[in-house]
């Protein structure tokens, strides 16, 4: 089945203070199709001025507005209007995100579903939040341990899960008592703006959140030099990360960054190779390749590596390329014509580097006519260390091999990169499992499966992949700062007895 496009362009302004500034008022960004070129959506091109303008309402908001005052169970009930209002709009939030991704209609439906998901999840958190307690301090003293929201929130967000990725940050954020300003990507803000509204129709204050789309250098940096901003949460690439954290250095604020991936997708003799075919294919191809967890180096095990190798790429063969809206597709087009031309010089160099095509390369079949920014899934073997490709995040569909002996061998090759934020495991050896899974250097680790989880479970990267977490407690955490209150009971000091 085939969803049909959105006829009339949308158009938008910046969000701030609660209103949607008027679109025509300003310069803009033009969104156009990666399929075919046309044009889906026009956003406001933000400047230094509404960056400043949009922290100031949010800092208003903290300083002296109700909503960090507000209880905890009352933030718990907007959060859950807002899930209420998200699933109602699921059909044209899952359309925006298609349209302007690229990304299957399916997988757009799944990030609008788990996004509102991730608000109940964080309304949850809301309504069980809670401090400590300390009475053994000696006579006369009790001590408390609360938690107090940490201020405004600065989020920049990427262009592969724009919907997702906010959902990751926003509610916690909110949940916690915070403010936020966030800046979406120049790709694909559509779904940011969107969710404006749906938090404004739920009853969340205005300045509390704020969108201002724009480009990096106009707004993000704005947000990470402000000493206003308290908090900055980043996804996005290593190299941006780091300039983030340089820029930021005058204000001490709190960073939480999730950077790059490079994820190895470790396929042992012992495991079940249908699961383990299923699962290395859907980590080197969902979404794409376009995903920071993407198991894009697999690392097979040399006693069955040629008939894996053989039903792999037998099975790429048969995965469907074209418009994110066809029902049948599986991978659809890059973001945008610069990342194509990037995906398709990573192939060139994994081949001059020793490596050997598999499957794919080129362009793929039905398509060769379109103008849209097609590459077919990629299979790329004898890759070894000595490739930059070996080491260095492609981000589309192109899945490098890698040969091993042992246990030891296949950890030292999987830890071989800078990055530390995800990794796959294949093995029915729950022993194997459990040694190889606390070796890997990676914030997740997922055994016989890839790409999982919910709202519950901590993301995260180590080395040149980040610090700090989303989800699960640990992310309602991010967006608190911890306060102790010491009590003694009224009784004269002794410090200086002569002072009468």
């Amino acid at each position: 089945m085939t969803t049909a496009p959105a006829t009339t362009i949308r158009r938008y302004g910046i969000f701030v203070d609660g209103a949607f500034d008027a679109a025509d008022d300003r310069s803009s960004i033009a969104r156009n199709s990666p399929v075919d070129g046309r044009e889906l959506a026009v956003y406001a091109a933000g400047d230094r001025t509404d960056a400043l303008r949009a922290i100031a309402a949010a800092r208003r908001a903290f300083d002296d507005g109700p909503w960090p005052a507000t209880s905890s169970m009352d933030r718990a009930r907007t959060l859950l209007r807002v899930a209420d209002l998200m699933r109602a709009n699921a059909e044209r939030l899952a359309l925006i995100e298609a349209e302007e991704t690229g990304k299957p209609l399916r997988y757009a439906e799944s990030d609008v579903a788990g996004s509102a998901e991730l608000f109940e999840y964080a309304a949850g958190l809301a309504m069980a939040a809670h401090g400590e307690a300390h009475t053994g301090l000696g006579e006369g003293a009790t001590a408390l341990v609360v938690r107090e929201p940490a201020g405004v929130a600065a989020m920049i967000l990427p262009w592969n899960f724009p919907l997702l990725l906010l959902a990751q940050k926003l509610p916690f954020a909110l949940a916690a008592g915070c403010t936020a300003v966030v800046k979406p990507s120049e790709f694909t803000s559509g779904t940011a703006l969107e969710l404006a509204g749906i938090l404004a129709e739920a009853g969340v204050p205005a300045g509390v959140v704020n969108v201002v789309t724009g480009y990096g250098a106009d707004v993000g940096a704005v947000l990470a030099e402000s000493p206003d901003v308290d908090l900055l949460s980043f996804t996005g690439s290593t190299a941006t990360g780091h300039a983030i954290t340089a820029a930021s250095a005058g204000t001490a604020k709190r960073l939480s960054m999730e950077l790059g991936g490079k994820a190895a997708n470790i396929v042992f003799d012992d495991a079940d190779l249908d699961d383990a075919l299923d699962g290395v294919l859907f980590g080197a191809f969902f979404n794409n390749g376009e995903c920071c967890v993407a198991g894009s180096r697999l690392l097979v095990q040399d006693s069955i590596a040629d008939d894996f190798v053989e039903r792999l790429v037998a099975a790429a063969q048969q995965i469907r390329v074209g418009d994110p809206l066809d029902g049948s597709t599986d991978v659809g087009p890059m973001i945008h014509g610069g990342h194509l031309e990037k995906v398709r010089a990573h192939i060139a160099s994994a081949e001059s580097h020793g490596g050997r095509i598999a499957v794919g390369g080129g362009v793929p079949r039905g398509v060769e006519t379109s103008s849209g920014h097609f590459v077919e899934p990629t299979i790329v073997l004898d890759v070894t260390e000595a490739s930059p490709e070996f080491h260095q995040e492609i981000f589309g569909p192109v899945l490098t091999v890698t040969r091993f002996t042992d246990a030891e061998e296949a950890v030292a090759l999987a830890n071989a990169t800078e990055y530390g934020l995800s990794g796959s495991l294949w093995t029915k050896n729950i022993d194997r499992a459990l040694s190889v899974a606390k070796k890997l250097r990676s914030g997740r680790v997922w055994v016989n499966t890839t790409i999982d989880g919910g709202p519950q479970l901590p993301a995260g990267g180590m080395k040149q992949s980040g610090y700090g977490r989303e989800m699960g407690n640990a992310g309602f955490e991010e967006f608190t700062e911890v306060k102790t209150i010491l009590i003694r009971e009224g009784k004269r000091s002794r410090a200086f007895p002569h002072i009468g």
